[in-house]
């Protein structure tokens, strides 16, 4: 595998979405390269980074009641 490579599939390979020949060509190149080493590992803290940002945070149960409250006398006026 190729550096040029190695900078298309980076994601796929964090994703273990790689073929298993593909995947092992992978580690076998950033075992080589540093330089591709260092890029998977940004690229893989820049995803954790990410995913915990984006994870959704539960609301509190009381605001969920009264949502739930709400949209029941919401909807029994509409009838």
């Amino acid at each position: 595998m190729l550096c040029n490579d190695v900078k298309r599939v980076v994601y796929f390979f964090l994703d273990g979405s790689l073929a298993e020949p593909r995947q092992q060509d992978f580690s076998a190149h950033i075992r080589l390269c540093p330089d591709c080493e260092a890029r998977t590992k940004i690229h893989q803290r820049l995803r954790v980074f990410i995913i915990k940002r984006l994870r959704p945070d539960s609301a509190p149960e009381r605001l969920k009641q009264r949502l739930v409250r709400t949209f029941r006398a919401m909807s029994g006026s509409w009838a």
